[in-house]
């Protein structure tokens, strides 16, 4: 008896520390316009150093250099929540011929690095040129060794390239590692640098993108520039961190909250 009272008492720290996801009842600005308090970074080079400061604030914004493959986090998880994301693309490219690359990670769960050692385990909302709005579930492997079983499912139908995308009645798909193109993703997109696919409805170079995902219970719902593009159902999991990329290309963020969702 006096072993299992000794153990418990050990144990109740550890408990307490882990804090349950937060749904925010008032708007939440993760971006001060100051500095970055409230985030981590992780670099697939440095780790949680930052030497090249990757991550910084320039006039007021959020600005990712694009020098390194990464991502910035929240130190809380969250739930129920919509994220509103403005961003542009800044001039600096991973020197390629392919889109400019970044992505919004919702629901981060386990180790930093728990895929591929660069990324968190979450669901990402792509940021790409012309996949604005994509899906794509980023399995991870927990400190524990097992995998972190990320997956979702939408309706869904082929595209004439074969690509799944989501629209309404569509057959249900479930999906644990290939990626949910938003609905209206042009299937003769060569996804060159700063090129566009015809129904895009992501903003022209150089001008701000909004960006708003909806997370509210297993269900995740993408809006660009206030036009619904994609929607996932059956999320797994449903709440953790949320994360901004860094993929080789400079970006520059002017605002980014989550919103209590609307009763």
């Amino acid at each position: 008896m006096v072993r299992t009272l000794l153990a418990l008492v050990l144990l109740a720290p550890l408990a307490l520390s882990a804090a349950a996801p937060v749904a925010p009842a008032e708007p939440v600005a993760l971006f001060n316009g100051n500095n970055l308090d409230g985030f981590s970074s992780w670099l697939k080079d440095t780790k949680r150093e930052d030497p090249k400061k990757v991550f910084r604030v320039t006039d007021g914004l959020l600005h990712a250099t694009g020098d390194g493959f990464g991502y910035l986090a929240t130190a809380k998880e969250y739930k129920d929540y919509r994220a509103v994301l403005e961003f542009k693309w800044g001039k600096k490219t991973d020197g390629g011929k392919y889109v400019r690359n970044s992505g919004l990670l919702v629901h981060g769960t386990g180790p930093d690095g728990a895929a591929g050692g660069t990324w968190m385990a979450s669901v990402e909302v792509q940021l790409a040129q012309g996949c604005v709005g994509d899906l794509i579930p980023i399995r991870g492997t927990g400190a524990d060794g097992k995998v972190i079983p990320v997956s979702f499912a939408s309706d869904v139908k082929l595209g004439p390239d074969k690509r799944p995308r989501w629209v309404e009645g569509g057959e249900k798909v479930t999906f644990t590692g290939r990626q949910l193109w938003w609905h209206k993703h042009d299937p003769d997109f060569k996804e060159l640098l700063d090129t566009n696919g015809k129904d895009d409805v992501e903003s022209k170079l150089g001008e701000w993108t909004k960006v708003e995902v909806e997370c509210a219970g297993s269900t995740i719902t993408v809006f660009v520039n206030g036009v619904k593009v994609n929607r996932a159902y059956d999320v797994f999991p449903a709440s953790g961190k949320v994360l901004l990329q860094v993929e080789g290309f400079e970006l520059f963020v002017r605002r980014f909250e989550l919103q209590p969702l609307k009763k």
